[in-house]
């Protein structure tokens, strides 16, 4: 499980070190996708694989199913993070999220998130509120 919020810079070749408590969980590999809200997405190589998995359930006959495997698909770069920990964030990539050198790296349970510093900002200082007035469930069955 990835936890936490590391802020570590883009150095100039493209490549972020991956905080090193996250390091083992993606040693194996990763796969680097565009996420939502601007966001890129790190996950380790077998949950893309299970979720890859779920899309392809999906029916190729409505098209945001279709549009959404194309856009995360055709975005994806699978690659095995160096000795370092470091991953290269492809430039097409680094300017979907905005992406220069100040970067924010979050857990986010099965994957990693890469946001922008000043979008990360932005976006809690959105979102606290909200989270910390939920008054009904969000997660069925859970809360």
């Amino acid at each position: 499980m990835f936890l936490g919020t590391h802020a570590p810079k883009i150095d100039d070749k493209g490549r972020v070190a991956l905080p090193a408590k996250f390091r083992e969980g993606l040693a194996a590999g990763v796969v680097i996708t565009k996420g939502q809200d601007r966001s890129l997405v790190v996950w380790p190589a077998a949950e893309f694989e299970q979720y890859a998995a779920r899309i392809r359930e999906a029916s190729r006959s409505d098209a945001r199913a279709r549009s959404y495997s194309r856009v995360l698909f055709s975005s994806a770069f699978d690659q095995i993070p160096d000795k370092q920990g470091r991953i290269n964030v492809p430039s097409a990539l680094r300017d979907y999220a905005g992406l220069d050198r100040d970067c924010v790296v979050v857990g986010n349970h099965a994957t990693v998130e890469i946001w922008e510093s000043g979008a990360w900002e932005s976006y809690l200082a959105n979102q606290e509120p909200e989270f910390a007035d939920l008054s009904e469930e969000v997660v069925p069955g859970l809360f």
